[in-house]
């Protein structure tokens, strides 16, 4: 997969782009559940034009935790940050439950698409990478979620989401470039945090956000050079963490660093969205061991 041209955005977009990027805001501090929570899920049938884009909300729920998630099981107490998650070419938010499950775990809302054309039995369309139109449809989800929360929607989720942060994006594969297209060619202002798992570079940096790059160094699929670009071309706060002698998937799929992989993106969205410091001074800890190779800017 190679780097596509950017598309160019407006001149305002620019400059509103441009400003961020200059100064971000800070994040409010907040201390992130110490606890585990059990998951629950609704799925909700929304759209953007004419595709259809299906979306499993999974969220933090009363219960035992440790279980399989629990359709329209009630909301845990308190407040808790969004953070979407995209899946990969063939996949669905099941099949990357190994990845966004544990966020939920950890308190986080993760509403996650299906995407009409690159799910599982779809027809694997990817060019709806590169002409934005996943990105786009990430936008879309974000606003319907965020719509749950708001005053007189009436819904369970109507005051519900710590949004004083900002919200976080993830992906692998595909969904890792879907990921980084928000914070370039297809900019969501809204996003704070992003972690695109397997990406390639998908254009010129247009969001001000903390972004964390997780890549096999012997990925066939999605070069870990075009990734090294992206990360290159983006202003701090970021990192780059790197599984040595890993191909495109391993260190999702429980391989050998699985492990690491998920206490690295549960606090780094901890410290992007909760505003919790103590999260951000264990990224280090989490992302050693098993031949990993840690750099960051988190200044």
């Amino acid at each position: 997969m190679q780097r596509r041209t950017v598309l160019s955005l407006t001149a305002a977009a620019t400059a509103t782009a441009a400003a961020g990027m200059i100064a971000p805001t800070p994040a409010l501090a907040r201390h992130a559940p110490a606890r585990k929570f059990a998951i629950g899920w609704r799925e909700f049938a929304w759209s953007r034009g004419t595709r259809r884009l299906t979306t499993r909300i999974f969220y933090p729920a009363t219960g035992t935790p440790g279980g399989d998630p629990v359709k329209d099981a009630p909301l845990a107490p308190g407040k808790f940050p969004v953070c979407e998650f995209s899946h990969g070419l063939g996949g669905n938010p099941e099949s990357y439950g190994v990845m966004s499950w544990p966020l939920v775990e950890a308190g986080f809302i993760v509403p996650s698409p299906v995407f009409p054309t690159t799910t599982t039995g779809a027809e694997g369309n990817v060019g709806d990478v590169y002409n934005g139109n996943q990105s786009k449809d990430v936008s879309e989800v974000l606003s319907r979620t965020l719509a749950l929360n708001e005053k007189g929607s009436g819904d369970p989720f109507e005051n519900r989401m710590h949004l004083a942060n900002g919200v976080g994006v993830a992906g692998h594969s595909l969904g890792g470039m879907t990921t980084h297209g928000l914070l370039t060619a297809w900019p969501d202002s809204r996003i704070t945090a992003a972690i695109p798992f397997a990406c390639i570079d998908m254009g010129t940096p247009a969001v001000a956000a903390k972004v964390l790059f997780v890549h096999g160094d012997q990925d066939t699929l999605t070069h870990y050079d075009l990734a090294r670009q992206a990360y290159a071309e983006l202003p701090a706060p970021k990192a780059f963490m790197t599984h040595t002698g890993q191909g495109h998937d391993e260190y999702i799929w429980n391989g050998p660093t699985y492990p690491q992989t998920v206490a690295t993106s549960i606090d780094w969205m901890r410290w992007a969205l909760y505003g919790d410091e103590h999260a951000r001074d264990r990224l280090a800890t989490d992302a050693s061991g098993g031949g990993i190779v840690w750099e960051a800017e988190l200044d």
